[in-house]
């Protein structure tokens, strides 16, 4: 097919040698199939992010680092250099997260490079060599359904143990590779210390979980592994390999009514951004 402009100049700089096809678009970006030399990838192209909220955009981007003061400052005034200067970070963050989690061994796609705002990363493949589907387009068997959820949730033990949250796993952001689940779409990833909505995102994210999967195997849906998770993390006593119940007894204080309000705004929202994802998956 003939290169888009933004790829066209990965070519122009030997990153690159033929762009295959088009593998998906979503409000974030778009995703082509790539040559590179005897290697398959992926290009993520980013859109301009036009279709985020204000208040999910500061939720996920508080603490984040910027290069300088002047940065920080035109980003505060949302003018045109902050705006492209947010855009920027935004981007960064998932290739920073993704090293970083590559590094720690979750199961993401490896990144490749960086170039004027195209990631070129690793191709997620099923055991046909084809580009691998998301969980959203895969049925399962209860045992199967066990299994992946148990994979998965060691996944988000391991990133919360290097210190990071996904932010928005859901069936949509994960494939099913030849040999299991690999986690991608990372841009929204949060610092799980120095976040103060990173419990919120932790606990959403488990639950998306327990409700996909819960569809195929029931006697998930009872189950509490967020707030175990999130318990053992504070305590300082989360390891890649600690051993999970999924029970926990919630400690009685006072209800926390803007808490209980913004979870129920997320509902709403998570619920309208998965009724949009399918209509594209559509």
């Amino acid at each position: 097919m003939k290169p888009p402009k933004r790829l066209q100049a990965l070519i122009e700089e030997g990153l690159i040698d033929t762009v295959v096809r088009q593998l998906m678009s979503g409000k974030e970006a778009t995703v082509y199939v790539v040559r590179c030399g005897e290697d398959t990838r992926c290009a993520k192209v980013y859109k301009e992010a036009t279709e985020r909220s204000f208040r999910q955009a500061v939720d996920y981007t508080e603490n984040r680092k910027v290069k300088n003061s002047r940065q920080a400052r035109a980003m505060a005034k949302g003018t045109k250099f902050g705006r492209e200067a947010s855009e920027a970070a935004w981007q960064s963050a998932e290739v920073d997260a993704l090293y970083r989690l590559a590094a720690a061994g979750v199961r993401v796609p490896k990144p490749y490079n960086f170039c004027d705002g195209v990631l070129l990363m690793e191709l997620v493949t099923d055991e046909a060599g084809d580009a691998a589907p998301r969980l959203n387009d895969v049925l399962f068997t209860a045992e199967e359904a066990r299994t992946h959820h148990a994979s998965l949730l060691g996944e988000v033990v391991r990133m919360l143990t290097a210190g990071v949250v996904h932010g928005d796993l859901s069936e949509f952001n994960i494939l099913l590779s030849h040999d299991g689940p690999v986690i991608i779409d990372l841009p929204q990833a949060v610092d799980a210390a120095g976040n103060n909505h990173a419990q919120r995102m932790l606990l959403r994210d488990v639950n998306n979980l327990r409700d996909f999967f819960g569809g195929f195997a029931p006697d998930l849906l009872s189950t509490q592994f967020g707030p175990e998770i999130w318990d053992l993390y504070q305590r300082g006593a989360l390891l890649v390999d600690t051993p999970l119940t999924g029970h926990h007894e919630r400690k009685a204080g006072p209800v926390d009514l803007g808490g209980v309000l913004r979870e129920i705004d997320d509902a709403r929202a998570e619920d309208a951004a998965r009724r949009l994802r399918m209509q594209q998956a559509g």
